[in-house]
């Protein structure tokens, strides 16, 4: 079976922030009452079969790093213990796996993608590479994330408190497109007023991070999975400054330092570090709510359209199994961060939320892409 252990690391527990929020959510979306009943049909069991579980993304990154803790405990708690595969298939800036999953995959529970911001925004964002249709999707599981941002020593930075030295440079970021998860960092930037030169084309943030690592960018960002698994090391060696979190939200929908980083800043505390004053206006409001979409509701595991009911509970109970199981919460905030994943209708929740972006911030994203990068995704 793939997927495994990961070195402990650190991190303290924020559900209830998060799921006061989702509560909320919930509460907006008409979504609150009782859990899916028990389905009467035969029991569901994948004894002696293989679970393909698409990661669209290459290995070493955060989803690849989620998805690879998770399998273990999920062939356990699974009904039939069967074989978990994690299928890495990177590619078209996040939209090549769920292109395959949407058109092959068997309803049957045998095949579940995991998304990521990198899936979601090109979704959100009408690109023509999309060939799937979120809303045809049951979504099983939702985990939040964070993540950090971080730089070479080279630029001369050795704190946040530096980061006005960074103003002064013209900086490399590698990313898999603007488009992808990487459209967060870039809003942050442009808001930061930092002058980065994109390299576009990576197939994954494990491939920025590879990029780092060989002193061919100078600054990256990982989500907490990743970052906790592979840049730390990288921090402890003297090999990378980190600078500030994405945050999280709390349960009135404003944004937080990470409880995984607390001593590091976030966008709008940096914002107010440089300008004296609170970010506001149409580019903040843009980038918090893509923040929003590529974190809060970042990673979802979904099962294709025309899944059986049943199914899709078995698929649901056993995320519940696996949240409960003791030896998962002794390990899962080490490797994944201080963050309430959730199953059920707090997932479908922030599956709409995370699926959902308001007409006007559509429009703005999609010009600034036509004006500044030359990206076109629609006719």
């Amino acid at each position: 079976m793939e997927g495994g252990f990961i070195p402990d690391g650190t991190g303290e527990d924020s559900m209830g922030r998060m799921l006061g929020w989702v509560g909320g959510l919930m509460l907006a979306l008409g979504l609150t009452g009782s859990g899916p009943a028990q389905s009467e049909a035969d029991p569901v069991s994948f004894a002696g079969k293989t679970i393909d579980w698409i990661i669209p993304f290459t290995q070493g990154g955060g989803s690849d790093t989620w998805a690879r803790f998770n399998a273990p405990f999920l062939a356990r708690h699974l009904p039939g213990n069967p074989e978990i595969r994690i299928v890495n298939e990177p590619g078209g800036g996040g939209t090549r796996g769920p292109n395959l999953f949407a058109s092959r995959a068997r309803p049957d529970g045998l095949t579940v993608l995991g998304t990521s911001g990198s899936t979601q925004f090109p979704y959100l964002l009408g690109d023509l590479r999309v060939r799937y249709e979120y809303k045809d999707w049951e979504p099983v599981m939702v985990a939040p994330t964070g993540g950090v941002v971080y730089v070479a020593p080279e630029t001369g930075v050795t704190s946040p408190q530096d980061f006005a030295k960074l103003r002064d440079q013209r900086l490399v970021f590698a990313s898999q497109g603007p488009t992808s998860l990487d459209l967060v960092p870039m809003l942050a930037f442009r808001l930061l007023g930092l002058d980065v030169d994109y390299v576009f084309g990576y197939t994954g943030r494990g491939d920025g991070l590879i990029a780092m690592s060989r002193g061919e960018v100078t600054i990256d960002y990982q989500t907490t999975a990743s970052f906790l698994r592979n840049v730390v090391p990288m921090i402890e060696a003297g090999n990378a400054v980190p600078l500030m979190s994405w945050g999280v939200l709390d349960e009135h929908g404003q944004m937080q330092r990470d409880p995984t980083f607390p001593d590091l800043p976030i966008l709008e505390e940096v914002y107010e570090m440089l300008f004296g004053v609170a970010p506001s206006g149409p580019d903040y409001d843009a980038y918090k709510a893509f923040n929003i979409a590529g974190f809060a509701a970042q990673k979802m595991v979904v099962l294709p359209a025309g899944t059986p009911p049943e199914i899709v509970e078995a698929w649901q109970q056993a995320w519940r199994d696996v949240f409960a199981d003791p030896e998962y919460e002794a390990r899962v905030h080490a490797v994944l961060g201080a963050y309430g994943q959730v199953t059920g209708r707090a997932a479908e929740a922030l599956f709409v939320a995370g699926t959902t972006i308001e007409p006007e911030v559509r429009r703005r994203i999609l010009t600034m892409l036509s004006s500044e990068y030359s990206v076109r995704l629609s006719d």
